[in-house]
C-alpha cells in the first residue's frame, strides 16, 4: 500500500510513543484506517482533550484535572508521611499494592545530565515548600534503583536532611535497574513496608 502524506503523517505520529517503532506504528495506523475509524476518531477525541485539560497537582505534580489531585484532596490520607517517585505511573503502581497511605510527590524524572535533565526541573524547590506546609515527618524516597534513580535519592537525602525529617528508601525487593511501575505488587508492599533508613 502506498503511503500517502497524511497516512506518513500519521504513522510518524504514531512513533512518538515510546516502544513503538516504525513498523508497530504502520500496523496501528492501518488498521485505524482499515477496520476502526470509529476507533480512531474516539482515540483523536479523548487524546487532544487530555492534552488540553490534564495538568499537575499544584501539590505533588501528579496529573489531574483539579488544582490538587484526588489524593492529595483526599482528608483520608497521612499528610506527614510522603513518598518521593519518579513518575505517576509509580504512583499508580505503589496505589495498586495497597501498601501506602500518604502523599506522594511526583519528580515527572530523574536527575540526568546526559539528558539535561537537572535539580531545577525536578520541583525541588515545590518539595521543599510541601515538606514544610504539610509538616511532614518522613519522607519515603522510592525512585527507581537504576544509577540515575539512586543518584536522584542521594541528591534528594542531601536536600532534605538539613530539616531534620525521617528519611528512608524502598528497600527489599526492588531488583537494581528495576523501574517500579513493573514490579509486582506483593514485591512492591514488601519494599514499603521494610524501608530502610538512608545512610548515604
Amino acid at each position: 500500500m502506498s503511503q500517502t502524506p497524511l497516512l506518513k503523517q500519521l504513522i510518524d505520529a504514531f512513533t512518538c510513543l515510546p516502544g513503538v517503532g516504525r513498523k508497530s506504528a504502520q500496523r496501528m495506523a492501518y488498521h485505524l484506517l482499515e477496520r476502526n475509524r470509529q476507533g480512531g476518531q474516539w482515540l483523536s477525541k479523548q487524546l487532544a482533550e487530555a492534552m488540553e485539560k490534564v495538568g499537575h497537582c499544584q501539590q505533588c505534580r501528579n496529573f489531574t484535572e483539579q488544582a490538587l489531585c484526588e489524593l492529595c484532596a483526599n482528608p483520608k490520607r497521612n499528610q506527614q508521611l510522603m513518598c518521593i517517585v519518579e513518575s505517576p505511573a509509580d504512583v499508580s503502581a505503589i496505589e495498586h499494592s495497597g501498601s501506602f497511605s500518604g502523599i506522594y510527590f511526583v519528580l515527572m524524572g530523574h536527575l540526568s545530565p546526559l539528558d539535561g535533565i537537572g535539580p531545577e526541573d525536578l520541583g525541588f524547590d515545590l518539595l521543599l515548600k510541601t515538606i514544610k506546609q504539610q509538616s511532614v515527618s518522613e519522607v519515603i524516597i522510592a525512585t527507581g534503583s537504576t544509577i540515575e534513580g539512586e543518584a536522584t535519592a542521594h541528591y534528594i537525602n542531601d536536600i532534605l536532611r538539613p530539616i531534620n525529617i525521617n528519611i528512608t528508601r524502598i528497600a527489599q525487593g526492588v531488583p537494581m535497574g528495576g523501574e517500579l511501575e513493573y514490579i509486582d505488587a506483593n514485591t512492591l508492599a514488601r519494599s514499603i513496608a521494610e524501608r530502610r533508613a538512608v545512610d548515604y
